[in-house]
This record gives C-alpha cells, sequence and structure tokens, in this order.
C-alpha cells in the first residue's frame, strides 16, 4: 500500500511598505542620480496607493524619470 507523501507549500510573501514622501526619496536617492520634485512624488503616490512591495515603487521611480512632464502632471 502506498504511503502519502506530504510535500511542503512555499509561499514567498512580499512585505509591503507605505507609499511616502520620505520613501519614495529614499529610493530616488539610491535608484538615481538626483531626487524627486513634488510633482513626480504626487503621481507616484496616486499610481500605487497607500501601500506598495519596494520592487513596485523602485520600478515606479525609474519609470518616471522616463514619462513625459504632462502625463505626470495634473491639469489645471
Amino acid at each position: 500500500m502506498p504511503t502519502k507523501v506530504k510535500t511542503a507549500v512555499v509561499r514567498e510573501t512580499k512585505t509591503r511598505i507605505r507609499v511616502s514622501e520620505l520613501n519614495l526619496r529614499k529610493a530616488a536617492a539610491r535608484l538615481l542620480a538626483s531626487t524627486l520634485v513634488s510633482p513626480e512624488v504626487s503621481y507616484i503616490q496616486r499610481e500605487l496607493g497607500v501601500s506598495a512591495t519596494q520592487e513596485d515603487l523602485d520600478a515606479k521611480v525609474i519609470a518616471v524619470r522616463a514619462m513625459p512632464w504632462s502625463s505626470i502632471v495634473l491639469p489645471d
């Protein structure tokens, strides 16, 4: 009679961090040669919401520099 073999399921959980101005500025200092300006910070906060993974935050910080300015700034 065959025995049941239990296999362990490994779940990788990604820690979510707050999308605060301080965390965005720290990520920019680590990833970019310059700091983010306030419209860029506001755009990232609008896009990511209250919390995100570090990978999402890093990707958005890098991507915001390649975006056209008209898509970052809110129209008046």
